[in-house]
């Protein structure tokens, strides 16, 4: 059974051509508190002393710890995946992603270029980031997904979004077919081609979660304020290929974003 809706017709539209939809109150703020305990620790930081504080960023790998997985579980989001992928076409998640978690600094963090998250082909390069892959029909990503686990305000390096930017992704990766495009193919021009997008950021308070098209333009920021950033990146992992032809017509927003940018019929 679907699970009753979240997002408004508006919010779904929005989604279609923006790339994201913020969900507030994704999961509650007492979670976010638990988890960054377990955070911290992972860092070796002291949450007390900035002096322990040396690097821009720390990254952290998966924790599937009862937090974790509660916070990527909650009714409020997997209602919204229903709306945006497709009831039984997700799966759930155990875990979340990597966590990069960002420090005040005035050092240039290394990771701070715009980019696409690539889907496939790692298994294949493990050690070569910039041969993974991504195609047009989003091949083992359904949704890039931004976790706030702390308080995120313009000044705390929020995530930048080129708003609208998947539809120029999709043209670029529609005649690449299913082998789709490298990291190293679509970064050759720096991404200049969705550089006319505006942009926004990824604020919010704990608890809220980006729900974006997998196809969205984004980069991270060094951090000019004063508390540490935590948030997770997770993919929404495809229980069923996405399909840009469907007989029964039953499209999700995330396959109707890129129909809409390819200029299929009725799209």
């Amino acid at each position: 059974m679907p699970n009753s809706p979240v997002l408004s017709p508006a919010q779904i539209d929005a989604f279609i051509a923006d790339g994201f939809v913020r969900l507030d109150d994704a999961f509650p703020a007492t979670l976010a508190v638990e988890c960054r305990a377990i955070l911290w620790a992972a860092t070796g930081c002291d949450p007390d002393n900035p002096a322990t504080w040396t690097k821009p960023v720390i990254r952290l790998g998966e924790f599937s710890q009862p937090p974790f997985a509660a916070a990527a579980n909650t009714p409020r989001l997997r209602a919204a995946f229903d709306q945006l992928v497709g009831t039984g076409r997700w799966l759930p998640r155990g875990s979340l992603g990597t966590f990069p978690v960002r420090f005040p600094s005035p050092d240039d963090p290394g990771d701070a270029g715009w980019h696409v998250d690539m889907s496939f082909g790692w298994r294949e390069r493990p050690n070569d980031f910039m041969s993974w892959r991504v195609n047009v029909v989003s091949k083992d990503r359904a949704l890039l997904m931004l976790f706030l686990f702390s308080d995120v305000g313009e000044d705390d390096a929020p995530t930048r979004i080129r708003i609208g930017s998947h539809l120029d992704i999709a043209r670029q990766l529609a005649p690449a077919g299913a082998e789709g495009l490298t990291l190293r193919d679509l970064a050759a021009d720096g991404f200049a081609g969705s550089a006319h997008c505006p942009e926004t950021l990824a604020t919010g308070p704990a608890g809220t979660v980006y729900l974006c098209h997998p196809f969205v333009v984004h980069a991270a920021q060094p951090h000019g304020g004063t508390r540490p950033r935590f948030m997770a990146q997770p993919s929404l992992l495809p229980a069923v290929p996405l399909a840009l032809d469907r007989p029964d017509g039953a499209y999700s927003p995330v396959e109707t974003a890129i129909r809409r940018s390819l200029r299929y019929p009725g799209a």
